[in-house]
């Protein structure tokens, strides 16, 4: 099967890149499950219903996401509800929603990096949890993290037990895609989806100001052609193991 997994979607632009480039991509390509990380789809941060629906709407069949899921509250009573959407799976126990989601014989799980990011429990731990309860060939990690070494240590830690270790959060995509020796398709960042005229989907002036005064303020999109940034998966149904994974990188317009 072929699954493409679109990296973090920020804001509308991010949004209008989803909605207009990915029906054409499925019906070319002939994909059989789209994922995409929507943590920032809600003009840059969080996740709205309305937005997580727009993502649905255009064919997106998994919202994976982040650090920034609490951002909108509006969304916590979704996160236990009908929609498809996963927060990371290593969040203490209590906090609303689910850190993982089967689809038949595949599950989606999202789990989040601990170094430079956030004190959470210990994304290596809970994946040896999980993998001891889940029975289905395919599945699918979204690893949110910050450190490169964090996500090829994980990659590596998974390499043989999942069919993908696919990395997002950073926003700037990596060139390592590759298949593992164990048979897992990996790559440490997905890359953005959303405005090229940006650091990394926000305001470019926003973002140099801050950096120049050290005044930390809401930052807002940037501007420019949206563009999209995915990898495509291809997994043998049976044994779960990858065959290939390589980029997809489109603009709008």
């Amino acid at each position: 099967m072929l699954i493409l997994a679109i990296g973090d979607i920020v804001g509308k632009p991010g949004r209008k890149a989803v909605s207009q480039l990915l029906p054409g991509l499925r019906q070319q390509y002939g994909l059989k499950l789209i994922i995409a990380n929507g943590e920032n789809a809600a003009g840059g941060i969080g996740l709205t219903p309305e937005t997580a629906q727009e993502l649905l709407d255009a064919g997106v069949d998994v919202i994976t996401s982040g650090n920034h899921i609490w951002a909108q509250k509006e969304i916590f009573p979704y996160l236990e509800g009908q929609m498809p959407i996963v927060r990371p799976l290593n969040y203490p126990p209590g906090v609303p929603g689910r850190g993982y989601i089967t689809l038949g014989p595949v599950a989606v799980v999202n789990i989040m990096g601990r170094t430079f990011i956030g004190n959470l429990d210990c994304p290596f731990q809970a994946m040896d949890k999980l993998l001891a309860k889940l029975k289905q060939p395919v599945i699918i990690v979204d690893f949110h993290a910050e450190a490169t070494s964090e996500k090829v240590a994980m990659g590596r830690y998974l390499d043989g037990r999942v069919s993908a270790v696919l990395g997002t959060h950073t926003h700037v995509g990596t060139i390592d895609t590759q298949i593992l020796a164990g048979g897992t398709a990996y790559v440490t960042d997905i890359g953005m989806t959303g405005p090229t005229d940006s650091v990394i989907g926000d305001d470019v002036n926003a973002v140099i100001q801050r950096f120049l005064t050290g005044v930390h303020h809401r930052l807002s999109v940037g501007k420019g052609k949206p563009v999209l940034n995915a990898v495509m998966v291809d997994i043998d149904d049976a044994s779960g193991r990858a065959r290939s994974i390589e980029r997809i990188y489109r603009e709008v317009g």
